[in-house]
């Protein structure tokens, strides 16, 4: 009796180590990948051609801006791979943001520029795409456009003039004049109603 009484302590004592150990693994995974935001811009996306009358909400999440040796690197890397080079390149870059959208959970965005216009600003960013497991199970074309991106353009004069576009499958390419250009899978999708939402530490 006291044999068996003296297992079920073992027992639940190693389940209580267990669970403890599960929590603070769990808190402590919350607090390595918290991260300050620089600001947050919320944009309505409205669908052109096809997808017209459609719309939803998308949400960039800024960390840091980008360094111009971010993009220097990204240059390069097309410039040798194109396509397949630049993907390769934002794979091994930390994230620098964040974006949602329908149909994701969210995910990491690799680079964010962003540059004075006169009326504002404008921001660019571009990520590799997450694969659905259905494009890469099946190995269809659409796997080739591996890249999201888009431009917000901020009108600090006007904010009901502050635009951008959003390219939720794209991918890279060279066209004829040998120039690089977006090559999309559907059409591009136009984005309003911008928000833009500063740190907390701005605001102070």
């Amino acid at each position: 009796m006291k044999q068996s009484e003296e297992k079920v302590n073992k027992i639940s004592k190693r389940l209580k180590m267990s669970i403890a150990m599960a929590a603070i693994l769990a808190m402590s995974a919350g607090v390595g990948f918290a991260r300050d935001t620089t600001e947050t811009i919320d944009a309505t996306a409205f669908g052109t051609s096809t997808q017209l009358g459609k719309n939803f909400t998308v949400r960039l999440i800024v960390y840091e801006y980008s360094t111009p040796d971010d993009r220097k690197i990204l240059v390069e890397s097309f410039q040798k791979g194109q396509n397949d080079g630049l993907v390769n390149a934002l794979e091994k870059m930390k994230a620098v943001g964040r974006i949602t959208m329908p149909g994701t959970l969210g995910f990491d965005v690799s680079y964010i520029h962003q540059f004075k216009t006169p009326t504002g600003r404008s921001i660019r960013f571009v990520t590799n795409r997450r694969i659905a497991f259905g494009e890469s199970y099946w190995s269809t074309q659409s796997k080739e456009f591996n890249l999201t991106a888009g431009e917000i353009r901020i009108n600090d004069q006007d904010k009901n003039k502050s635009d951008g576009v959003l390219f939720p499958a794209t991918q890279l390419t060279i066209n004829k004049d040998g120039d690089p250009q977006w090559d999309l899978r559907m059409n591009p999708w136009k984005l309003n109603n911008i928000i833009v939402w500063p740190s907390k530490d701005k605001e102070k």
